[in-house]
């Protein structure tokens, strides 16, 4: 996974980031929204799901220390981050800005 998700983030299409578990309460709230989200941006950006408990040292490698966390990437580069669930249009407007 770890070099597969190297050359996903390298994308000039900003990626989007979720680094998830299944028995996290509000990840199961954040799911719809994060579809929302690619059904209104379409190919503008990509939207990755990453299970933290199937991938702990990818979770681990991005200090992500608690779920949900949405980091976006572009160029390889980190550019933005956030725990905890947001509005659709709250993350329209980051992916936008980028």
């Amino acid at each position: 996974m770890k070099n597969n998700f190297k050359t996903i983030i390298e994308s000039e299409t900003p990626v989007l980031v979720d680094f998830y578990a299944d028995w996290c309460g509000p990840c199961k709230t954040l799911a719809p929204i994060l579809k929302s989200v690619k059904t209104e941006l379409g190919d503008a950006v990509k939207i990755v799901k990453i299970d933290v408990d199937k991938n702990q040292l990818l979770a681990s490698n991005y200090q992500v220390r608690g779920v949900p966390t949405m980091v976006l990437f572009k160029n390889g580069q980190q550019v933005w981050r956030q725990s905890g669930v947001l509005q659709k249009e709250d993350i329209i407007k980051v992916i936008k800005s980028h």
